[in-house]
């Protein structure tokens, strides 16, 4: 679909959302169950680590975004696969419990669910990640359905599932629908996703890796070689950045006393998704978004430093410890 090129950060992308979906957003992507271990200080080679603190808690790119967004009271779905096991089975009923759309889940028999284990360094915050997803739990092109992929007024995938991912980019954008997609690797196949998305947010390792270009805002800005949407790059304690025009406009992160980082990046690409929603104009969006990915890192796990709508705004409308957009050229 067509979108606005914005100019300037108080431009707004005035799409025009369909009004005859069921829900308000569909995610298509992963899940995962996430061993959470708080140390004192990351272990070095060859030493053992005292585990301060241990908890099981849901994550995965698109399940905390819908999460997220499921609290902020918007209509979700998701569609994506679930081990057999116990772990499976704790992902499945967190999707649940939000009142997001599972009927369009698959249960995998005799395969593991996608889990990690996220080690903690207590100081910082900041956080190493080992995960393992099993070969069983990818989703193929034939076993997506156009009727679900399509039931919301926007679709937001992480493109794990590059074939299928590219399948359901390419309906939605067919049915007028805006993609919004999350990269946080370069994976076989992506180029040829950029060609279908409205919306790309990627992490800040992605352009470099991507273009071979190793300066962050030039490397930005190649991207848009490769995809006609808006590109937005998350860059964790500094903030974000976005491209308008001939430059990128770079986004300051609030100052927030970090707990946990873990899915910071998920929680504010919800957060774009909610303020894309709403027509709010870039600066909001990414204000609003800067402040929920930072306010989720003062707890422990991807969902549950979720605040709730008012304190994100309160955050979000304060000058505190936050400083203007400043332009950024290559």
């Amino acid at each position: 679909m067509k979108i606005n090129r914005l100019s300037k950060p108080s431009d707004t992308f005035d799409v025009g959302f369909a009004d005859d979906k069921s829900h308000d957003v569909v995610g298509f992507g992963e899940n995962s169950v996430d061993h959470v271990c708080v140390v004192a200080q990351f272990p070095g080679f060859d030493t053992k680590s005292e585990i301060l603190q241990h908890e099981l808690l849901a994550g995965g790119q698109v399940a905390t975004a819908l999460v997220f967004l499921a609290r902020m009271g918007l209509g979700a779905k998701y569609i994506g696969k679930v081990g057999s096991d116990e772990p499976g089975r704790i992902s499945l009923e967190s999707l649940r419990s939000e009142r997001i759309d599972t009927s369009s889940v698959i249960t995998v028999p005799g395969s593991r669910n996608r889990y990690a284990f996220i080690i903690i360094e207590r100081q910082s915050g900041e956080r190493t990640i080992l995960w393992e997803r099993d070969a069983r739990l990818s989703f193929g092109e034939a076993e997506l359905r156009r009727e679900d992929v399509c039931a919301g007024r926007v679709l937001y995938i992480d493109g794990v599932d590059q074939p299928a991912a590219l399948r359901a980019a390419s309906w939605a954008q067919e049915d007028g629908i805006p993609v919004i997609v999350d990269l946080d690797r370069v994976r076989p196949g992506c180029e040829q996703l950029l060609r279908h998305i409205d919306f790309l947010i990627v992490s800040s390792n992605f352009p470099p890796d991507f273009t071979g270009i190793a300066d962050p805002v030039d490397s930005l800005l190649a991207l848009r070689r490769h995809c006609d949407g808006f590109i937005v790059m998350t860059l964790g304690a500094r903030g974000a950045m976005a491209v308008l025009e001939d430059s990128c406009i770079s986004f300051p992160a609030f100052k927030i006393q970090a707990i946990d980082t873990t899915g910071a990046g998920d929680v504010f690409r919800g957060a774009f998704v909610y303020g894309l929603l709403q027509n709010w104009p870039l600066e909001k969006m990414m204000t609003f978004a800067n402040a929920a990915a930072g306010l989720n890192c003062t707890r422990l796990g991807a969902q549950a430093g979720i605040h709730a709508l008012d304190n994100i705004l309160q955050l979000a409308g304060s000058s505190e410890g936050h400083s203007r957009q400043e332009p950024l050229t290559g």
